[in-house]
């Protein structure tokens, strides 16, 4: 993936982008702390056959999927949504944030 500077490089998520055939086409420093390197790997062994449901409808409809989990003692947010090229669907991009126990809310309006 080409880009003006690696902007998620050293960014406090993890951030990680496949292509349409669901092989790992960038991850930053975190990503690969977590998930070891898989760059230029398919990530669809890594998931079980719901997970993989999930990754084909972002794939096919454009939907977003939006969840929390608790990991190695930590509460996160992972959030994964598509990405665009030229208006279609390219592929996947996946921030994972930690985030606290509590958090504050806020409406805004």
């Amino acid at each position: 993936m080409e880009m003006i500077g690696d902007f998620f490089k050293e960014t406090g998520c993890a951030v990680t982008v496949c292509d349409t055939d669901c092989n790992i086409v960038y991850q930053n420093d975190m990503s690969v702390a977590v998930n070891g390197d898989m760059r230029g790997k398919c990530m669809l062994p890594c998931h079980n056959d719901r997970s993989r449901g999930i990754i084909g409808r972002i794939l096919s409809e454009g939907i977003t999927n939006s969840y929390t989990i608790s990991k190695k003692g930590q509460r996160k947010l992972i959030h994964q949504t598509p990405w665009y090229r030229d208006g279609r669907i390219a592929g996947i991009i996946e921030l994972s944030i930690v985030i606290p126990d509590q958090m504050p809310h806020y409406d805004r309006s």
